[in-house]
């Protein structure tokens, strides 16, 4: 999740058919699930939240384009990195490439997978965005649906606010407290951006701000 851009004059990047359109990608952190895992965040959304942490990954734009066995690749370049969260922007609006991703991933080494998406489970279903959903939802351990609800946002858990179900759809991670853990976050200066990763409390992401547009 990204507090603040610092912008990378020249860059324009094409997202050809096959690749994912990468906001960020970090390798072997503690937050956004259990263990050490890596995470991808997806550039764009279609969901416009009031309150996005991430303001800058919601419009449909070339980011980065990256080849999904590749991306695996680096997301497990740490050896003992054992999970592999998807995030954004909206990971259902790439889901061909984000399966084949974790595809890759999975023919490395056994991985669990947390996604994070603003559609219900049940509309994914039913009424696919794109191609590739039911293919990308086979491969998901938990499912954290639902728009972010910023009236909604009770600083608790790894979901943005309380109408976000947890749905746990497998049991390879019964044991993890997705809901009532308490918050927290690493802090992170890559490829020209600072990172959030993790789900802040309020007040912590307020100062974050202010510390960042002073300097």
């Amino acid at each position: 999740m990204i507090i603040k851009e610092i912008p990378l004059p020249g860059v324009d990047v094409s997202t050809p058919q096959g690749l994912i359109n990468v906001a960020a990608m970090t390798v072997g952190t503690t937050v956004l699930g259990p263990g050490k895992r890596s995470v991808l965040w997806v550039q764009g959304c279609p969901f416009h939240c009031a309150g996005c942490i991430a303001p800058d990954w919601i419009p449909f734009r070339p980011a980065n384009a990256v080849n999904p066995v590749e991306a695996a690749g680096y997301l497990l370049s740490d050896p003992e990195v054992t999970g592999i969260t998807l995030s954004g922007g909206e990971p259902m609006m790439q889901a061909l490439p984000l399966a084949r991703l974790l595809e890759a991933a999975q023919r490395i080494r056994p991985v669990n997978v947390v996604v994070y998406t603003g559609f219900r489970y049940e509309d994914l279903h039913k009424h696919p965005p794109v191609v590739g959903v039911h293919r990308l939802l086979e491969m998901v351990d938990v499912l954290i649906d639902g728009p972010f609800i910023q009236k909604l946002n009770d600083n608790k858990g790894v979901r943005g606010s309380s109408n976000q179900r947890i749905l746990r759809l497998t049991n390879k991670l019964d044991g993890f407290d997705f809901e009532d853990q308490p918050r927290s976050i690493e802090l992170r200066v890559q490829n020209g951006q600072i990172l959030i990763i993790g789900v802040p409390d309020n007040h912590l992401l307020q100062t974050l701000d202010q510390i960042v547009d002073r300097k």
